[in-house]
């Protein structure tokens, strides 16, 4: 994992609803320095925003399920209009999604918005874009300036389409399109740069995981502002979960990107989910709730573990909020193992289940008490955590896995020798 690329910091939000900052490393405009900020997680409302109530219900299920910053749609009037009841309602950061019209910018900048995302390719009017940004900078909103793969290239004027895709890198294979992302990029920045505005995120974003990879890590090399990364028009959740983590993991581990969005067709509540998940898996937030782990299918599973899993993963949801480690092991192969590292574990064995806290039997229940009983010890944990008695992370013994041939003590050499006494010689075990 490299080191976090170093960005100027903007900050989203207000005293009201919290600030998020995102990115940092870099002096401030006024020489202090900064630090970077943790990644954030974004996500966009899929109703319509002038339906004001259903708006609200549906930022704040956003929000709670961990959205740092929540994202709206204003292609009309009745949007903006409606922004200034939806806002006094939320809790989370508001960004105003503008494309074609920037009396929407300037209506939701009106409303208190909190960012605007601006694709100033689709505003001809170079005045207009200026209006919006001299908006901004009066009432101190950031601005992302969004470009995607479809909203690039000119339409309209073949020729001029023509000289853009002559402007290749010659040795990548999609270069043609890095280089109209970048030309345009700096086409836009120098419009804000111009009125002294530097409040920009910037997104440069494609369907194909391995353009988004080499556009973003270009754009990084050639412009100091904070990324907010994303795959667009990523697809289902089925394949486009694949897709989104395909580019977005490959850019952070590099230490490029400062916010995300996982988009899918489907609830954005997904998005969010998964945007999370993705970053405490790479260490990069702190986890918020229980990380569960459990083995794949295979002929030794000795329990209905899918179904186990499953009810684990729904009953815990809302229940633990301290990040501790659950195993759910359907055998003794890799169930030991697993339940020495984890804080709480259940491995099966002969349709039974046996649990440890922190490394240490507590319980052996048929397979109709394992979801019962290990909920329970879960809850229990939790409580010792919060209140001092306990640690996350503490191992205390090492687990010896239940002995399959009888009392002959544990590790394969012994298991194997006692099979080789006990059956034909052409029967005998070794490690695996």
């Amino acid at each position: 994992m490299n080191p976090r690329r170093q960005t100027r910091q903007i900050s989203v939000g207000d005293e009201r609803v919290g600030v998020v900052r995102i990115g940092g490393g870099l002096p401030d405009r006024l020489g202090n320095p900064t630090t970077p900020a943790p990644v954030s997680v974004q996500t966009m409302t899929a109703g319509y925003t002038h339906d004001i109530d259903k708006c609200v219900a549906e930022i704040h299920k956003l929000a709670a399920a961990g959205a740092d910053i929540v994202r709206v749609a204003v292609p009309e009037k009745k949007d903006t209009q409606a922004l200034r009841e939806i806002l006094p309602q939320v809790r989370v950061p508001i960004v105003a999604d503008v494309h074609f019209h920037f009396e929407r910018a300037l209506e939701a900048i009106e409303a208190g918005v909190h960012k605007i995302r601006l694709n100033p390719g689709n505003i001809s009017d170079r005045a207009q874009v200026v209006e919006v940004i001299r908006a901004c900078k009066a009432r101190g909103i950031p601005i992302r300036v969004g470009v995607n793969e479809g909203s690039i290239i000119e339409r309209k004027d073949k020729q001029k389409r023509q000289k853009e895709l002559g402007a290749v890198f010659s040795d990548r294979a999609h270069g043609y399109l890095l280089a109209i992302m970048i030309a345009k990029l700096e086409e836009y920045l120098d419009v804000f740069y111009e009125q002294d505005f530097y409040d920009i995120a910037i997104s440069a974003k494609s369907m194909d995981a391995a353009i988004t990879i080499d556009a973003y890590t270009e754009i990084s090399r050639r412009f100091d502002h904070p990324l907010h990364l994303g795959v667009t028009h990523a697809g289902p959740k089925e394949t486009g979960c694949i897709r989104s983590v395909a580019a977005l993991s490959a850019l952070l581990c590099q230490g490029v990107g400062d916010t995300i969005r996982i988009s899918y067709a489907n609830d954005p509540i997904f998005e969010v989910q998964d945007g999370l998940e993705l970053l405490w898996s790479l260490g990069l937030r702190e986890r918020r709730g229980v990380d569960l782990i459990a083995c794949p299918t295979c002929g030794r599973i000795q329990v209905d573990l899918f179904t186990l899993v499953q009810d684990v993963r729904r009953e815990l949801a809302d229940k633990v909020t301290v990040p501790m480690k659950v195993a759910v092991m359907g055998c003794i192969v890799n169930g030991p193992g697993e339940a020495e590292g984890a804080d709480v574990a259940v491995f099966a064995g002969d349709r039974r289940g046996i649990i440890y806290v922190q490394g240490e039997r507590v319980a052996n229940v048929p397979e109709s008490e394992i979801l019962g009983r290990l909920l329970a010890e879960c809850l229990a944990f939790q409580e010792r955590v919060r209140t001092g008695q306990a640690k996350l992370g503490e191992k205390k013994v090492a687990i010896v896995p239940p002995d399959p041939v009888g009392e002959i003590g544990s590790g394969w050499e012994k298991v194997a020798a006692e099979l080789r006494r006990e059956k034909p010689a052409s029967l005998t075990i070794g490690k695996s």
